[in-house]
């Protein structure tokens, strides 16, 4: 589905974003109803105060071409949360402390809109918070960017002689062994090994313009890291990763990563999405940990507005979010 410049109702950043493809996916909440998600969609950003707007327009504009059980529309935006541009939200150290209440979002987001329809939604499917790198300078002034002890350790690796090789779906065995190994010592949920087999056997999707590679660390053919790099037009983006329980002082996650960063910028991409961290530094935080290491690579700190709801039947999504909250 295309959308097009007209329903922005702000200035474009370039002339040359005259229509932008959007990805919507129906899912079914059982054999009679359904709802359409767009994740990290649209990309068209307009202004904050015409963002309401644009959602409510751009809703209206393709729900016929929705199934007719469609209960409403799910959009995962990857644009910058308004209230991280404002001083009031972040803590005198300078740390995120995240956007106001759901009303008082909702009130923002709906002003100056027709029938004041968009909701937040329950819970944000995707990363809401990640660091950006910025991929059209230099790599002398990538490894400058790193925090010492982040540079330190990709060239302790590159010693050590950690080789990063890309692999093809014959290897997703020795994948899943290491994302088991991080999944059950993280306490995070599993996914299950055919998940990750489709999402690579969709590696090369040249209508989309979207590349899926799979590259793993190894030192003498022991794998140690390994991770799922997704390559578009402009972004790299660092979806899923992997190590080894053993063998930490090898380094091998930040020389994968490095590689990863450097083929990213080869591929011409402009920005690298590490994907996904602690909003701010607080050490309680259960993504602390992958904050501080993703932290070290330089990027910055960036907010999303996350999951945004316009529902077509307030009735039957009052009952979806019910069930929601139950969950």
């Amino acid at each position: 589905m295309t959308i097009s410049k007209d329903l922005l109702f702000s200035e474009a950043n370039s002339l040359e974003k005259k229509d932008e493809d959007l990805l919507v996916l129906i899912k079914y909440i059982d054999s009679d109803t359904c709802f359409a998600y767009v994740p990290y969609g649209p990309k068209l950003e307009p202004a904050f105060e015409n963002q309401g707007l644009f959602l409510e327009n751009l809703s209206e504009s393709i729900k016929a071409q929705l199934p007719a059980n469609c209960i409403f529309i799910r959009y995962d935006l990857i644009w910058e949360n308004q209230w991280a541009t404002e001083e009031d939200y972040f803590d005198s150290n300078g740390n995120w402390i995240g956007p106001p209440p759901s009303q008082t979002q909702e009130y923002r987001m709906n002003f100056n809109t027709v029938n004041w329809n968009l909701q937040k939604s329950i819970e944000d499917n995707l990363p809401k918070n990640t660091f950006f790198l910025d991929l059209t300078i230099g790599e002398k002034d990538l490894l400058y960017n790193m925090r010492y002890n982040t540079r330190y350790n990709v060239r302790k690796a590159n010693e050590k002689g950690i080789r990063v090789r890309e692999y093809g779906i014959e290897h997703i065995g020795e994948w899943y062994k290491l994302y088991l190994d991080t999944a059950i010592r993280h306490n995070m949920p599993i996914q299950n090994q055919d998940y990750f087999s489709t999402v690579l056997k969709n590696q090369d999707n040249s209508n989309q313009g979207v590349t899926v590679k799979m590259l793993m660390a190894d030192l003498d053919g022991e794998l140690l890291s390994s991770m799922f790099l997704v390559l578009s037009k402009q972004r790299g983006t660092y979806l899923y990763g992997a190590s080894t329980s053993c063998k930490n002082n090898l380094m091998a996650s930040y020389s994968l990563q490095w590689e990863s960063i450097k083929m990213a910028k080869k591929w011409g991409c402009t920005e690298y999405d590490m994907f996904g961290s602690a909003p701010n530094l607080n050490q309680s935080h259960p993504l602390h940990g992958v904050h501080i290491y993703k932290k070290g690579f330089g990027g910055n700190l960036y907010h999303r507005m996350g999951c945004w709801d316009y529902p077509y039947n307030q009735k039957m999504y009052n009952l979806y979010r019910l069930l929601e909250l139950k969950k």
